[in-house]
């Protein structure tokens, strides 16, 4: 992935955040596609986490906690927090 393509990826992923479209599995993996790495270089070097921890994450089927989604958020400038929801009707 080229930088400008990089660049693109992650305004894409910012806005699909800001509307709530995109699970955190996808935009987990996603963040670590943005930078090239296996999940393996990505959870060890840039995070500190199990791989398996992260797969599961990417995968919806974790249980991450506030901590370990910090540290996944981190190099993208994201942290955990509250976020208002669009009502349903």
């Amino acid at each position: 992935m080229t930088a400008e393509q990089a660049r693109e990826e992650k305004q894409r992923l910012r806005e699909e955040l800001a509307q709530g479209t995109v699970t955190l599995g996808d935009a987990v993996r996603r963040m670590r596609k943005i930078t090239g790495m296996s999940q393996k270089e990505y959870a060890r070097k840039i995070v500190g986490i199990s791989p398996r921890i992260l797969a599961e994450i990417e995968k919806d089927t974790g249980n991450p906690t506030l901590e370990t989604l910090n540290k996944i958020g981190r190099p993208f400038g994201y942290q955990v927090g509250f976020v208002t929801r669009k009502s349903a009707g």
